[in-house]
């Protein structure tokens, strides 16, 4: 090999590494420009709520694994299980134990006369603790209270008192959720005054209100800022609405279906979808978060 041969050689050799060098830099260039994160989405969390249907008949069933086979960061059920307390976990399990890893329920006027042979014991056998009455908890940018409308609500009751302290701070950001409906234009029941300190305590607090109870769908115009929805259609029958009710914004008294929210900091959107996934309504409340 001549000396102009090897020394080409020599120099080829030395920058090969360099070269190699060069190429896992670009690389790693090109990896970490892809890794780079892009503008910070708000968070955002999908809560489905509905009530009145935990009995393991078809229209339940059906309505369930519908909500199952969605993303499903929170599911509220707002009460009635329909059943003996000897059966109350097959029943409710059979209905919507695919989703109890994920619930955060409140109690039904159905279930409560025997809550401690049956609501009590799921649940804390669910939770693997205690199983508090009322509580509280935050997801997407918004506070949600769940309430229990069948123990005392009256003027400085536990309950009311705990609700007071939780809805001091600042922002309206909060969603409040209990059985009974405090305003109802079904024809069978109607308004139940006794839940007035609840309502109470929320005005200029809170912004939305669920309740089951009523075996439909009611959406109400807001009322001292807070938007009540009734998710009582989970399947068990039906109860006709009084139509000509005027404080009514929407209503379905023929459908099954469940409540979809998407929770996000300062704003909600609302849909009643039934289990064909067409929605029957939809929505959108804002809320001040300070």
């Amino acid at each position: 090999m001549s000396d102009r041969a090897k020394a080409l050689g020599v120099g080829v050799a030395a920058l090969v590494p360099l070269l190699i060098v060069g190429i896992v830099l670009l690389r790693s260039g090109s990896d970490a420009l892809q890794a780079q994160p892009g503008p910070t989405a708000p968070p955002e969390a999908i809560v489905w709520a509905v009530g009145d249907g935990a009995d393991a008949e078809s229209d339940a069933v059906r309505l369930s694994r519908f909500v199952a086979r969605r993303r499903v960061d929170r599911f509220i059920y707002l009460g009635d299980v329909y059943g003996d307390p000897a059966d109350w976990a097959t029943v409710y399990g059979r209905t919507y134990g695919n989703l109890a890893a994920r619930t955060t329920p409140t109690p039904g006027n159905h279930e409560w006369p025997n809550n401690k042979g049956a609501y009590f014991d799921y649940w804390q056998r669910v939770r693997g603790g205690p199983m508090p009455t009322h509580y509280s908890f935050e997801l997407g940018g918004w506070k949600l209270l769940s309430l229990n409308s069948e123990e005392p609500t009256g003027p400085g009751s536990p309950q009311q008192r705990w609700l007071t302290e939780q809805v001091a701070g600042p922002g309206d950001c909060r969603l409040a959720f209990w059985h009974t409906p405090r305003f109802s234009g079904s024809l069978d029941r109607g308004d139940e005054v006794r839940l007035d300190p609840l309502w109470s305590t929320l005005r200029g607090r809170a912004r939305i209100v669920l309740n089951g109870h009523e075996h439909n769908m009611q959406r109400m115009k807001p009322r001292d800022g807070i938007t009540q929805i009734i998710s009582g259609a989970g399947g068990h029958s039906h109860y006709p609405v009084d139509r000509r009710d005027p404080r009514f914004a929407f209503l379905n008294d023929s459908d099954y279906a469940v409540l979809r929210l998407t929770l996000r900091p300062g704003e909600a959107e609302y849909a009643f979808v039934d289990d064909d996934g067409e929605i029957l309504d939809s929505g959108r409340v804002e809320c001040r978060v300070s």
